[in-house]
């Protein structure tokens, strides 16, 4: 039987831009070709939307106000001893890399990697990194996201990740599965690294999983441009206001579901 969570990245694509505005504007003409009231303003409502979600400053408006805040990490207080270890989450692959001729970490994975090995190095912390094959990485991924981030820390950082999950499929597995080896090894208390967008729903899931849990959060949605430049559709603006709004959506429906 197929497992219904593989769906979730099919599903997570019709209810986000670009896709969801887009199939509202494809219904709009359909409606409009049979003379029904309404269809082409619905066309003209949905590009409109998509063109703002396509703005950066439309991302970070909605980073600020649609998600919990988090401060970035302070590494004075990693080395209180409030904090046992630092947790790195993946985020994704490149399957190929022609250039290197082995797969490589995508950018949010090598962010947060290079985030968490320098947090290492300033507290004297070691390291855990979990992250598997994704779901929407199921038959074009062979390495896990753990693999790779071992091989990379250890080549071009010169560091040994004390504690690697290889199994997990999505943020939840990372709690379920990453939880039980860090306890086992009679950690506790973590420092969670990840992109501020993906924070939120990350320590609600370490914090199920029987964690304490201090947010070590990177890549926050801020103004890169220009106050004209921010506010014209561009693929960045898009994709930054898709990670907010998938984020948004996954908690929404989080607090729907029973625990």
């Amino acid at each position: 039987m197929m497992d219904l969570s593989a769906l979730k990245p099919l599903l997570t694509s019709l209810a986000m831009p670009p896709l969801a505005p887009l199939l509202l504007a494809a219904l709009g003409l359909l409606l409009a070709a049979g003379k029904k009231r309404g269809g082409l303003a619905l066309t003209a409502l949905s590009l409109a939307v998509l063109a703002l979600l396509s703005c950066h400053g439309a991302a970070v408006w909605l980073a600020r106000h649609a998600l919990p805040q988090f401060a970035p990490a302070s590494v004075a207080q990693l080395k209180t001893g409030q904090v046992q270890a630092i947790v790195v989450l993946g985020g994704g692959l490149l399957p190929e890399a022609p250039e290197y001729g082995q797969a490589q970490p995508a950018p949010h994975t090598a962010a947060r990697l290079r985030y968490g090995l320098w947090l290492a190095r300033q507290s004297g912390l070691p390291v855990a990194f979990t992250g598997g094959v994704g779901w929407a990485a199921q038959g074009a991924q062979a390495a896990s996201e753990a693999e790779v981030a071992a091989r990379v820390a250890q080549q071009d950082f010169g560091v040994t990740l004390r504690w690697l999950e290889a199994q997990s499929r999505d943020t939840a597995g990372n709690a379920r599965l990453l939880a039980p080896l860090l306890q086992r090894g009679g950690v506790q208390r973590i420092a969670l690294v990840t992109d501020a967008w993906h924070m939120p729903r990350a320590v609600a899931l370490f914090e199920r999983a029987g964690l304490q849990v201090t947010p070590a959060p990177m890549g926050f949605v801020r103004p890169i441009e220009g106050p004209v430049l921010q506010w014209l559709p561009s693929a960045r603006g898009l994709l930054a206001s898709q990670q907010v709004l998938r984020e948004w959506l996954a908690l929404a429906v989080g607090r729907l579901l029973p625990a």
